[in-house]
């Protein structure tokens, strides 16, 4: 009896490990490697192509003894797995003829007679009638779960000094069975929903159930970097959106001129006939996939399909990007979208060798349920998603709602990282992260924080080089309430300045907070067309090192703020406020704020005093953040912005100079242009009603500096241009290399296109010119004419730098005009 126990316990043990993993090389008789042939289990769908140096992976759960590789003009290589594990396989394959069943389309010859093109027309005259698109109501539940593993283990890595006393955390590795290299898992969040909709409405809610993290409190971060970064996507779109970038889909309209098809196969899928076809690109170094897909019959839905982000695709810090969805056939004509899985490996090269970060996105969609009506209102309650209890779900909760199990690894992750925590080494290099990431250095034990770093160092013509330090409270990201405040000092004009800030959240629901602050420092003004009121903000071009010409025209600056804002709605924002300000010349010899005042001594003044009541309305439409405290953390940056400021001046309050009021609209959208690349633009409008000196007109947006800084002017000056109407609009746009991957010498660079056009159109009233007439700065408008720059940039060198040429339109008979500048700027961009 022990032994048939012990032989049923064995091949239970068999079948439950039974695990077929393969990987290689495919080439030809030649000897060189064929890019996106067909790798098969022989008799399954389960398979992969080849990439662009022929190399590929596979592995199944299940045990096979056969493989099967293909491609178009050659013929079919049967290779018999001899083990379980098979590395390094060396595949060659013959010319020949293949699937002679089917006509079939290579390369970039005519694409008339190609069935699988035939078949891509098909989907895209069925994509609106399928899916969750045949029914008025819908519901379902959602199980998403994001993991962040260490990859590419190797012994090396294990006996390093980095790892020294840490080498308990390589007890147990897994290796992937999308890339073949081993990894070690190291944070895990689970999040349960139910998903609710309304086509007839076009409404869309999602309600959270549950959510649970591995590792450490502030890991909301890093959900909403991964959320950021894998935005929501439809394979049927022309365009899906990853890392920033906008990638052509393979059932894109516009894929013809982008990807080859081929109908390879055809086969039953789950009782349903299917076609298989591979795509692959046409070129290289656009963001296209490549991969193949299995489409329906009848219905043309699609069944399941692999996405694999090319190696030559213009995108920097990921080696790799791999979907896969299947959809569930939920009766003859009904496909519904299963599991959906996301895997990026992040790393700074794209070398095979090289280590990196997996970052994992899996989404599980179950228990559908359709036409069940519910009413508007239903749709525009939201609940609390930080309701305490979604964080406290128990086991029973998860062992009932978790969707799809987690693996052994995935398992432990929760326990590694508890004792992770205990281990001061690796503490040491998550705060080293920690500082360089957020640009402050965390003092738990009295829940502050030092900073920002960052700020620490800076130069200009009043106060020569420049140091600072700074302090907030930090109990968590969602405090409610936050201090923060800094000091500086001149090593020139030998003088202290200084800034503090107090926030409170009085009402979580409403986002109801009151906040106030002080700041005494040297600031320029004539980087923004609105007055600022941030009382712990400076302008790069307060503190540049390196200057075009003079940067001599800076304000003392003593501002006192005082405000409420509520949010009645989502990403509805109101604000009310007061401001109370003095400005003066910083470097009275060179610059002046003198204005006539028949009630001083001299009948002029060179400090203004002036208390402002302001009125704040912004609107951020598809803004996402996390966190509920007093400060947020924005997760996407594809919304738009629409602001709306109004400003009276209050003459004799706090002895204040000036009746006034000023109105100012603005409105900055970000376009995603396709496969065209991204376009930003702003555009503004203001006017001042009533006479106001220097200080309080608005001056056109120069930029002496060395940095390219989107909404100034980098050929004009300082206070070049002064208003109290104007009109201002900029736009700039990136082709993400588009145009540079079509040249062969460039190519390989992997450079962007930057193109830039900006114009202001303004003027200045004679009483406006005359209340500041003793000024040693000319008060001119651009009012003849729009005043219009242009510029052509390169961006993405050495993957971290980009160069603007920037070209000035006209008005170049004003004194000392530039007609050609150079800016540039540092950014680590995918």
């Amino acid at each position: 009896m022990k032994r048939s126990l012990l032989f049923i316990f064995f091949i239970i043990g068999m079948v439950v490990y039974a695990q077929t993993k393969v990987s290689g090389i495919v080439l030809d008789e030649e000897g060189e490697p064929v890019a996106y042939a067909n790798v098969l289990f022989k008799n399954t769908t389960e398979g992969t192509i080849t990439d662009e140096d022929g190399r590929f992976y596979l592995e199944s759960e299940e045990n096979y003894t056969v493989l099967s590789v293909s491609f178009i003009g050659y013929t079919t290589e049967e290779v018999e797995l001899r083990q379980r594990v098979t590395y390094n396989l060396e595949v060659i394959l013959k010319e020949g003829e293949q699937l002679d069943e089917v006509v079939v389309y290579v390369g970039k010859q005519s694409k008339k007679n190609n069935p699988a093109i035939d078949i891509l027309k098909k989907i895209w005259a069925n994509k609106r009638i399928n899916g969750l698109k045949k029914f008025r109501q819908y519901q379902y539940d959602k199980y998403e779960k994001i993991e962040f593993d260490l990859n590419t283990i190797d012994s090396a890595l294990m006996k390093s000094k980095m790892f020294r006393g840490l080498e308990f955390i390589f007890a147990d590795l897994d290796t992937s069975r999308i890339t073949g290299k081993t990894y070690l898992p190291l944070f895990l969040n689970e999040t349960f929903s139910q998903v609710y909709g309304d086509n007839e409405m076009n409404l869309e809610k999602e309600e959270v159930r549950g959510s649970k993290n591995s590792g450490f409190s502030n890991n909301q971060a890093i959900i909403g970097f991964v959320d950021d970064l894998y935005s929501d996507y439809n394979i049927y779109d022309n365009y899906i959106k990853l890392v920033d970038k906008s990638f052509t889909s393979p059932l894109s309209q516009t894929g013809i001129n982008t990807y080859n098809y081929v109908l390879a196969d055809s086969a039953y899928i789950d009782n349903k006939w299917c076609y298989h076809i591979i795509y692959y690109p046409r070129r290289k170094n656009e963001l296209t996939f490549k991969g193949d897909f299995w489409v329906n019959d009848t219905t043309y839905a699609v069944k399941k399909i692999d996405l694999e982000v090319t190696k030559s695709a213009n995108i920097n810090w990921v080696k790799e990007i791999y979907i896969q969805q299947e959809f569930e056939v939920v009766n003859d004509s009904v496909f519904l979208l299963k599991r959906d899985y996301l895997m990026s490996d992040f790393s700074f090269s794209k070398k095979e060798k090289s280590k990196g970060v997996y970052g994992k996105r899996t989404t599980v969609y179950d228990h559908y349920k359709f036409e069940n009506p519910r009413p508007e209102e239903f749709y525009k309650s939201v609940s609390d998603p930080y309701d305490p209890s979604i964080f406290q779900r128990d086991s029973i909760f998860w062992k009932n709602n978790r969707l799809e199990s987690l693996n052994k690894d995935e398992q432990g992750i929760y326990t590694l990282l508890d004792t992770l925590k205990t281990v001061p080494k690796f503490k040491t290099y998550y705060n080293l992260v920690s500082v360089l990431g957020s640009g402050y250095i965390e003092i738990d034990k009295w829940n502050l924080d030092i900073g920002d770093i960052y700020s620490t160092f800076g130069f200009n013509d009043a106060e020569g080089i420049r140091l600072r330090g700074g302090a907030r409270t930090y109990f968590g990201q969602n405090d409610p309430w936050r201090l923060e405040g800094y000091m500086a000092y001149g090593f020139d004009d030998h003088k202290f300045k200084h800034g503090f800030s107090a926030k409170w959240l009085l009402d979580r629901k409403s986002r109801l907070i009151i906040s106030g602050g002080n700041r005494r420092d040297i600031e320029q003004l004539g980087i923004n067309l609105t007055a600022t009121n941030d009382v712990l903000g400076r302008s790069v071009a307060s503190s540049a090192v390196f200057t075009v010409g003079n940067n001599n025209r800076l304000t003392n600056i003593n501002l006192s703020t005082l405000a409420l804002e509520v949010e009645p709605f989502t990403n509805l924002r109101f604000r009310f406020g007061g401001s109370f300000r003095t400005l003066s010349s910083a470097l009275p010899e060179a610059f002046s704020l003198d204005y006539v005042d028949p009630g001083a001594p001299t009948g002029i003044s060179s400090e203004i005093r002036q208390f402002d009541l302001i009125t704040t309305l912004i609107y951020t439409p598809g803004k996402r953040t996390i966190g509920y405290g007093v400060e947020r953390r924005d997760v996407n940056d594809n919304y738009s912005t629409l602001l709306l400021n109004y400003t009276k001046g209050t003459q004799g309050f706090l002895k204040s100079d000036f009746n006034y009021e000023k109105i100012q609209f603005s409105y900055s959208q970000p376009w995603q242009i396709g496969g065209f690349g991204r376009l930003f633009s702003s555009v503004e409008i203001g006017k001042t009603f009533g006479a106001v000196p220097l200080g309080l007109l608005n001056v056109v947006p120069g930029n002496q500096t060395l940095f390219s800084i989107f909404n100034t002017f980098p050929n004009l000056d300082f206070y070049e241009f002064v208003t109290d109407t104007y009109v201002s609009a900029h736009f700039e746009h990136n082709f993400n290399g588009r145009l540079f991957s079509r040249i062969p010498l460039l190519r390989k660079l992997n450079l962007r296109e930057i193109v830039g056009l900006r114009g202001v159109w303004g003027e200045l009233s004679d009483e406006n010119i005359a209340l500041s007439s003793p000024t040693n700065i000319p008060l001119v408008a651009p009012d003849d004419k729009i005043y219009w720059e242009y510029s052509l940039g390169v961006g993405n060198i050495f993957k971290i730098f980009r160069i603007d040429f920037n070209f000035r339109g006209n008005y170049l008979d004003n004194p000392d005009a530039r007609p050609f500048s150079v800016t540039g700027t540092f950014g680590f961009n995918f």
